[in-house]
Order: structure tokens, then C-alpha cells, then sequence
């Protein structure tokens, strides 16, 4: 009987053991897979980013100027109708007629002018862009503290130090494999200028 007890219970030490190296190998493991998550959401804003302002920046400077032409003739006919002059009222009338086919062919090709849109979309990806590094970062400092705590609790500890298990420190830029580097431009906050 007491020989089946100390079998149970060294089965039992064995299989703790096990289960605790298992457990720090695998949140190493998932440590190292959120850092490059978070490389990986940072050069997608890196690149997606720029892409999404200069294709804003075209559109709106497209319905800037469909605007301005509408205003250009506004204030011509304006003008033409305070004035009284027969004159002017042709040259109005010339000036719209001339950009009129221009104006037609924007609306006809995009009836609904939507500028708005457009910048709501460019603010839904900025937000949905920055949410992702953000829960990246949230989940590499999650993993870390996890690891960290059972590390220094007793008595996993003796396992960590039995293996050389080493704190995790969490976020830090990789210096080696150009395609797990997350260079300085990548990390800061991008700027948009509309």
C-alpha cells in the first residue's frame, strides 16, 4: 500500500512538472507570436495608412474642384444679374455653358458627391488600424505578466529556474531578420494632413 501511494504521488510530481515546463514553453512560444502580431499591425498601418490619405486627398481635391467651378459660376451669374449688363449676362452664360459638360461628366460618373463618406471611411480605418496594434500590445502584455507571475510563484518558480527559464520582458524591437524588424517610421503614429 505505501509503495502505490509513493508511485501515485511521483506520478502525480512527474506530471505537475510536465504540465508546468509545457505551460512556460507554450507561453514563450505565444509571447514570441504576439511580438511579431504586433510587427505585423504595425507595418500594415505603415503601408496602408499613407495609401488611404493620398487616396482621400485626390478625392476630395476632385470634388474640391467640382465645388469651386459650381461657385466660380454662382458668383459669375451673381454678378452678371446685380450688375444689369447685357454683356456680362453673355459672358456668364458662355462661362457656365463652358464648364458645365466638365461638371456633368464628374456628377454623371459619381451622382452622389460623397466627400464625407470618404473621410469617415479614412477615420474607421485609423481607428479600426490603431485598435488592432493596441490589442496586439494588450495581448503580449497579458502573455508576459502571465509568464512572469508563475515564474516567480512558488512553487512553479522551481521549475522556471530548474529550466533557465528567463523573465519575459515583453515589447522590444527585434535587431536581427529584416522581415521581423520593426523599423523607427513604423512605430510612430502616422499624420494626416488633408
Amino acid at each position: 500500500m505505501p509503495l502505490i501511494l509513493l508511485v501515485v504521488g511521483i506520478v502525480v510530481l512527474v506530471g505537475w512538472v510536465v504540465s508546468t515546463y509545457n505551460f512556460f514553453v507554450s507561453s514563450r512560444a505565444r509571447i514570441k507570436a504576439s511580438i511579431q502580431e504586433i510587427g505585423n499591425q504595425l507595418k500594415r498601418q505603415a503601408e496602408l495608412i499613407p495609401n488611404l490619405e493620398e487616396s482621400t486627398k485626390g478625392y476630395l481635391k476632385h470634388e474640391k474642384g467640382i465645388f469651386e467651378k459650381l461657385a466660380d459660376a454662382r458668383k459669375a451669374i451673381s454678378s452678371a444679374i446685380k450688375s444689369g449688363n447685357i454683356d456680362k449676362m453673355l459672358n456668364a452664360s458662355e462661362k457656365i455653358g463652358s464648364i458645365l459638360p466638365s461638371i456633368r461628366v464628374a456628377v454623371e460618373s459619381n451622382p452622389e458627391i460623397k466627400g464625407s463618406e470618404v473621410v469617415t471611411t479614412l477615420m474607421d480605418e485609423l481607428r479600426d488600424t490603431s485598435d488592432k496594434v493596441m490589442y496586439s500590445r494588450r495581448t503580449l502584455i497579458d502573455l508576459s505578466a502571465d509568464f512572469n507571475v508563475k515564474r516567480v510563484s512558488f512553487p512553479t518558480s522551481l521549475i522556471a529556474s530548474m529550466f533557465g527559464f528567463e523573465e519575459q520582458k515583453g515589447l522590444s524591437t527585434s535587431d536581427v531578420g529584416s522581415h521581423l524588424e520593426v523599423g523607427e517610421s513604423e512605430t510612430k503614429a502616422p499624420k494626416i494632413k488633408l
